[in-house]
């Protein structure tokens, strides 16, 4: 493989279930707090699920211009005002860069679902005259970097990387190579998802994939590795980093906190829903993480799991963690961060990828919440209800999803 430039870490935002920026998001993380609730969004009446890791008190008003935000789905927002953040937070608005040579990719699983949902009611109800004029754009994946670009003025590749509950992590991952193999020299990349909808939530139900049995007591439900885990719980929200060829942020005197080495990505060609139970496919993005990052396993520290707190996920998961790490594995620290952002969906590996540059920044590994007693074949060190102090050089940050995507984000402290 050519061994490419150096791409490092330079900007960060958020809008996610625990706070609307990455400094109260990551206090909510080392404090161990839960971001799920019950659903207000409609009535949960007749659902079997009534609980969500829904963003709060979310104003789109307060982050971008009022009228630009009422043409953009839900997610485009979230997307818009983390990307906004994110863009702030690295000094890009101070305009030293070519936005000619900046890319805009996005991670994103189901669009603007809610918008989709809205046009149907009013099409069978009122016939198609009724359906509102801005659905289609509003409705359709490619919207949120496309807004993204727009907001920031940004004229390189621009596109959406749609793999499910990998989507952020593989929209990272061609950042990433777009900027190490010259394309591009700034990326602002990442994920959003905003799907707390009744077509969703009942969708994810009728699949048996989410938590039922805690919506008395929604902060327990995320339960990654636990022997009592039943499902994930639906998560929603954005997160956005700006990746920066690293003598490009030097010149421009950027702050650096962290750098991506690697990247693996594969498939499981095995099932629409459930991973290859051997793992096999985990455990080759992690490999080829590690390969092109020169890495040994290890050299690694934390992982930072896909851990969705199913039955099938998370047993398999560790396998793969055991079949590449070998007797590392137990050595590691291992936390899913799902228990307290919920599952994110297409923004869950971007989220995951600040939290582990935070970690990386702060030497603290966050909490798996929940994790009372583990569950068969879940025997790692899943750092289980309380952070801890490490130093970390080098964590991994993994993505499975739907389709049998399996993608990996290896991330370093960033050493001159």
């Amino acid at each position: 493989m050519i061994e490419g430039r150096r791409v490092v870490i330079t900007g960060m935002g958020t809008i996610n279930p625990l706070g609307h920026s990455v400094e109260e998001t990551w206090a909510a993380l080392k404090a161990g707090k839960s971001g799920v609730t019950e659903i207000t969004q409609f009535d949960t009446s007749n659902y079997k699920v009534k609980i969500a890791g829904a963003v709060k008190n979310f104003v789109a008003s307060e982050h971008m211009d009022k009228k630009e935000a009422r043409k953009m789905a839900l997610f485009t927002q979230y997307a818009v005002a983390a990307a906004i953040q994110a863009y702030k937070h690295a000094g890009l608005a101070e305009g030293n860069f070519d936005p000619h040579r900046t890319a805009t990719i996005l991670g994103n699983g189901i669009g603007g679902i809610e918008v989709l949902s809205e046009a149907v009611v009013r099409l069978h109800e009122k016939g198609p005259d009724a359906v509102p004029p801005l659905t289609i754009p509003k409705m359709i994946t490619n919207e949120g970097p496309g807004q993204i670009a727009i907001a920031l003025g940004l004229h390189g590749p621009c596109y959406t990387v749609a793999t499910a509950c990998s989507s952020a992590t593989d929209a990272i991952g061609a950042a990433f190579r777009s900027i190490k193999y010259g394309e591009s020299d700034v990326a602002v990349t990442g994920g959003s998802e905003a799907s707390i909808v009744p077509l969703a939530v009942s969708g994810f139900s009728k699949l048996q994939t989410l938590a039922t049995s805690f919506n008395d007591d929604p902060t327990k439900a995320s339960r990654p590795f636990d022997k009592d885990r039943e499902g994930f719980v639906l998560g929603e929200g954005s997160a956005v980093l700006v990746l920066e060829e690293l003598e490009h942020a030097k010149k421009r005197g950027a702050t650096i906190y962290g750098e991506i080495k690697g990247y693996g990505i594969s498939c499981d060609a095995y099932h629409t829903t459930s991973p290859d139970p051997e793992g096999a496919g985990c455990a080759k993005a992690m490999q080829l993480a590690l390969k092109e990052a020169n890495l040994r396993p290890e050299d690694i520290q934390y992982i930072n799991a896909h851990g969705t707190s199913t039955p099938i996920n998370d047993p398999v998961e560790s396998k793969a963690i055991r079949d590449t790490f070998g007797d590392h594995a137990y050595k590691l620290n291992v936390s899913s961060t799902k228990s307290m952002t919920a599952h994110m969906v297409g923004a869950a590996g971007a989220m995951e990828a600040i939290i582990c540059t935070l970690a990386i920044n702060d030497s603290f590994v966050p909490c798996t919440l929940n994790l009372d007693e583990p569950g068969e074949g879940c025997d790692l060190n899943y750092t289980p209800n309380k952070g801890e102090e490490k130093n970390i050089d080098n964590a991994i940050s993994n993505s499975l999803g739907f389709g049998g995507h399996n993608g990996t984000l290896l991330i370093s402290k960033y050493k001159d």
